[in-house]
């Protein structure tokens, strides 16, 4: 029997498939799926859950216990578009739930710690295209502020008390097996629904407003891969891409499997804070680090995300 997982925020988009992509290589009953509201059928019945609220570090201790847990992975965050709405919330929520985790890999309760971070540290002072691993960090919004605050609280446990906590910066990421959360890239996924229910979509970007994508799959490779790397020498919150395109060039991908379909355009604040992220990433640490290479080209997304949707409506 292999060391166990738990996974924190398992019922949102990224913990959705991160959960059912580490029980395939893991083992169901190894991987334990955790959150506050209840997941999708496949979460539910494919292995272990346990309702968590991760504000309690208790709570998560006595899972971490039961199970005998040695890895974590901490998904749970309020994304850019509601953190706006409710910027003390937010802020609380995703920085107490990273001390707690934190707290407890310094205390030896666990091994080894995964922390998503995001192009949202990134802000209008950042270099926007081929944006660098080190460079200018000043974000102006609340998710970005935290995580970027994240990024430096990690850094200082791996630095002071020795944690292993490893992190991506994640671009938008697009997939059919979870609703949106809240993110200012959520267009791209919203457009496949839009797309197959009603052959349009009314975008609330810009049409030329280009912004770094990911196909899930390849984010989900992305993050088993670094936690299974060797660890790396200092901490980094790795920058890694794969596409980068604007909604105008996704309707365009999107046409060439629907020709019939429509898109139209009605910005709304979430152009604002679009405005100050990055168009295209410079992943090349990553690739240096641990070997990073995406796989997923936009053709090969749209057809996954079309077909996916069709199967599952």
């Amino acid at each position: 029997m292999g060391a166990k997982t738990l996974i924190l925020g398992s019922s949102g988009q990224i913990g959705t498939e991160l959960v059912l992509r580490l029980r395939e290589i893991r083992g169901s009953e190894n991987v334990i799926a955790s959150d506050i509201r209840k997941g999708s059928y496949e979460v539910m019945e494919s292995g272990p859950f346990e309702f968590l609220d991760v504000t309690h570090k208790d709570e998560i201790l006595e899972v971490i216990q039961k199970y005998e847990v040695k890895e974590v992975y901490l998904m749970v965050a309020i994304l850019s578009v509601i953190a706006e709405k409710n910027p003390k919330k937010a802020w609380e929520l995703n920085m107490n739930t990273l001390f707690n985790v934190l707290e407890l890999a310094r205390d030896g309760h666990i091994e080894r710690v995964f922390w998503p971070s995001s192009i949202a540290v990134f802000g209008p002072d950042t270099p926007r295209v081929n944006t660098p691993q080190d460079t200018i960090i000043k974000p102006t919004t609340v998710y970005g502020i935290s995580k970027q605050a994240g990024e430096n609280w990690c850094s200082y446990y791996e630095r002071k008390y020795g944690v292993d906590v490893r992190s991506l910066r994640y671009p938008g990421l697009i997939s059919y097996k979870a609703t949106p959360g809240g993110g200012t890239t959520d267009y791209a996924v919203e457009i496949f629904h839009e797309a197959v229910k009603r052959g349009s979509y009314v975008s609330f970007l810009k049409a030329g407003t280009k912004l770094p994508m990911m196909y899930m799959d390849d984010a989900i490779r992305a993050t088993v891969e670094l936690m299974e790397a060797e660890r790396p020498a200092t901490f980094h919150s790795y920058n890694v891409g794969a596409l980068s395109f604007s909604p105008e060039e996704l309707a365009g991908a999107i046409k060439k499997q629907m020709p019939d379909f429509k898109i139209a355009y009605n910005p709304d604040s979430r152009q604002e804070i679009a405005d100050t992220w990055p168009e295209s990433i410079d992943d090349s640490r990553a690739r240096k680090d641990w070997g990073w290479e995406p796989r997923v080209d936009l053709d090969t997304l749209v057809r996954s995300m079309l077909l996916g949707l069709h199967f599952s409506s």
